[in-house]
């Protein structure tokens, strides 16, 4: 190994496995340019080894950019901070809101990667066999549920209420929001762009729903 290679897979005063650095390499490449168009050699010469050795460490490209994924977005997650809501803690109004503009910081910061992937059916396929790298593996949907979960046990949502009903209502919303814009060739949308009142309504349709409200009668 050239003292070159070698100084390219020290990380924090400790070294770091050849494999690691490639999919440190292809992470970093995804953070600023993407994934669409995104070549072997491309990251083999960022990474500063020869193309074939990233043949050596994986089965493939669509097994590397796939591991590279999921380190973006656990990446993603983590600049995010620890999330701030808790069952039985604050309000489940205020719960929510924070649910929604953590998971809508969430997406804008990872769906792009993930739009240029649509000629890449491989590489989601493999990205879906890794475990969910958001929510500690349950992922955005999954996490929203267990824990309008814990606040019916404790009674603070309704007994009758769907967790998962409502989880994948606010999801989807998160979604629907941003990956039209990505899949149609539109921009990215930031956190400037989401629109005014969007986290209010979802959240009160989420807590009040849509039936006409019932007033007391002789």
């Amino acid at each position: 190994m050239s003292p070159r290679k070698a100084a390219a897979l020290r990380e924090g005063g400790g070294e770091v496995s050849l494999r690691d650095h490639l999919i440190a390499t292809a992470v970093r490449l995804i953070a600023t340019r993407g994934t669409a168009g995104l070549t072997v050699r491309a990251i083999a010469r960022e990474a500063r080894v020869a193309d074939g050795v990233l043949y050596n460490h994986f089965a493939d490209k669509e097994e590397l950019l796939a591991l590279a994924l999921h380190a973006h977005v656990r990446a993603a997650e983590a600049e995010l901070g620890e999330p701030a809501w808790r069952a039985g803690e604050g309000t489940v109004e205020g719960n929510l809101r924070a649910y929604i503009r953590y998971g809508l910081a969430l997406h804008i910061a990872i769906l792009p990667a993930f739009a240029g992937l649509g000629n890449q059916p491989k590489v989601l396929a493999r990205f879906q066999k890794l475990p969910n790298p958001v929510a500690g593996g349950l992922g955005l949907r999954a996490g929203l549920a267990a824990y309008l979960g814990e606040e019916q046990r404790l009674g603070r949502v309704a007994s009758g209420a769907s967790p998962d009903a409502a989880a994948t209502m606010i999801v989807g919303a998160c979604h629907e929001l941003i990956l039209p814009r990505l899949l149609f060739g539109g921009t990215a949308l930031t956190a400037d762009q989401v629109p005014a009142g969007f986290t209010d309504d979802l959240v009160t349709v989420a807590l009040t729903g849509i039936g006409p409200r019932t007033t007391g009668g002789a």
